[in-house]
């Protein structure tokens, strides 16, 4: 069976490039199209010879500038050819889903999100852009979303990474047909230590503004509790001056770090704090594989991976004082014995990576039913 997959752009490993190896799994023979591709980062994941790219890669210093041509995105995926190809799956959370495929060539879309910038998050993005940005997301956002929303009706069958996306695509979209799939989360990788959590708390996220690490580096700095900072990003210089403020905390942070340090942290923590309105939140199920209790800001995936008095709690607003409060509920809880450590992990592993791939393949196979080909249960990849 000859098997396209299709995804935004391989520049960094993410969540979003953790679905696309796991449907390479499925289809270890499958070609790859995206919009750019970076050799040096991605190579190890993505074999060069099967990735094909856009007429955009060959922009000098693609592989930084690609936020910035969105304008050439449409495009760029549209001139992509796929006759001759038995299914198309698409990974998007941009343009990738926009992809032409001949009638008798089904398209499935994993949508990770509908294109923030474009949608509910537009005004957020705009007042963090400067002046020539902002003059150009308003002369092209109009025709941005009207692409958007026509591209997305030829999708064939829809899937979405948590029912609050699927709740955004029905109201952008007006599509009421997509199924939600939670994405992959290595759960077997991760395991509790066998012994009692220390007195510290975690954030562990890029270091980027929507994901709010000042809520916690605040809440942590005004009331002394010990935090952890891991990640790296833009706002770094501007989280490490706010933590400097407060003299006597005990913020630390440290910096970029590997898989196994990062599992030591989230095992000998008392809880992992993600303040963060996401599409669906890989980390909080993450933690809660390693035995740890989440406190989340309410809203968003975390409601859907995080049990609110059993694995973890929520806050309501993205305030430090929220956050303080959801701290001292946390404290009390937890000194009571109310998160059992084997609850947690056994609610971690229904997100995990088998999964995924059984619903993948029940999904694109009964794609292929529809359209009288056969499965990938009947043919090899």
């Amino acid at each position: 069976m000859k098997v396209a997959i299709v995804h935004d752009w391989l520049v960094n490993y993410g969540g979003a490039e953790r679905v696309v190896e796991s449907l390479l799994s499925l289809y270890p023979n499958a070609d790859i199209y995206t919009l750019v591709y970076d050799k040096k980062k991605m190579a190890s994941h993505f074999p060069p010879e099967q990735v094909h790219t856009s007429f955009v890669q060959k922009i000098p210093f693609a592989t930084k500038l690609y936020t910035k041509l969105l304008s050439l995105m449409p495009k760029a995926f549209e001139q992509f050819d796929f006759s001759g190809y038995d299914v198309v799956i698409c990974s998007s959370s941009s343009c990738a889903k926009g992809v032409i495929t001949p009638p008798d060539v089904p398209h499935l879309a994993y949508v990770h999100t509908p294109m923030r910038y474009a949608w509910d998050q537009f005004f957020a993005y705009r007042s963090r852009s400067g002046k020539l940005t902002r003059f150009f997301m308003d002369r092209w956002m109009p025709q941005i979303r009207l692409w958007d929303y026509v591209s997305s009706q030829r999708i064939d069958r829809i899937l979405c990474n948590s029912s609050y996306i699927q709740r955004r695509i029905q109201k952008y979209w007006n599509r009421s047909d997509a199924v939600v799939v939670y994405p992959p989360v290595d759960t077997l990788r991760l395991s509790p230590n066998g012994r009692a959590p220390e007195d510290f708390y975690v954030v562990f996220s890029r270091f980027v503004t929507y994901k709010r690490i000042d809520l916690a580096i605040q809440a942590c700095g005004k009331t002394g509790r010990r935090l952890v900072v891991i990640g790296s990003g833009s706002e770094e210089k501007a989280l490490k001056a706010l933590a400097a403020q407060y003299k006597d905390s005990h913020i630390t942070f440290t910096g970029r770090i590997s898989d196994e340090k990062v599992k030591d942290y989230l095992q000998r923590c008392r809880a992992l704090l993600f303040c963060a309105e996401e599409d669906f939140g890989i980390i909080p199920v993450e933690a809660q594989a390693c035995g740890r209790p989440v406190i989340a800001f309410g809203k968003g995936g975390a409601l859907e991976t995080v049990v609110d008095g059993k694995t973890g709690l929520f806050f309501k607003e993205q305030t430090p004082e929220s956050l303080i409060d959801a701290l001292n509920r946390f404290e009390k809880l937890d000194d009571a014995h109310a998160f059992e450590t084997a609850a947690i992990v056994s609610h971690a592993s229904t997100f995990s990576v088998n999964r995924f791939l059984r619903q993948m393949q029940e999904q694109v196979n009964t794609l292929l039913d529809a359209f009288g080909k056969k499965t990938a249960g009947e043919a090899t990849c």
